[in-house]
């Protein structure tokens, strides 16, 4: 927001939409993230996502994930991004719907994977779009 309104001299639409989606996009690896020691969280009494959703965790990040690319590419439309925009934001939901599949829950290095993928891969591919937008 604030580069956006550094550049702008406002904080417009297409911010407010990439931000927002920047924010399920962080509730989506972050619970993933915190399955790696939810036993021990549970064991001293912190409270977190991995904690909260349980055995319904793989449905909640899929729809973290998904409102995340549509805000994004809310924000491209709303900016008039390019076609290729959009093929590298399918790309990326593509990555996180894998992720997702692929990541066992209950393995704290497979969470640890999937955290690193998410970043890696997924943070590449975003980049990629707004870059090339």
């Amino acid at each position: 927001l604030m580069g956006w309104a550094a550049m702008r001299g406002q904080v417009e639409l297409p911010a407010l939409l990439l931000y927002a989606g920047g924010i399920f996009w962080t509730l989506g690896y972050d619970t993933i993230y915190a399955h790696q020691d939810k036993k021990d969280d549970a064991l001293i009494g912190i409270k977190s996502t991995a904690l909260l959703l349980g055995e319904r965790t793989a449905p909640w990040l899929r729809g973290f994930y998904c409102a995340a690319v549509l805000l994004w590419i809310c924000a491209g439309a709303a900016s008039g991004s390019n076609p290729l925009f959009y093929i590298l934001m399918a790309a990326a939901l593509f990555h996180f719907l894998w992720l997702v599949a692929n990541t066992n829950l209950e393995n704290p290095s497979s969470c640890r994977s999937g955290f690193l993928y998410n970043a890696y891969q997924g943070g590449f591919i975003v980049f990629m779009a707004c870059a090339f937008a």
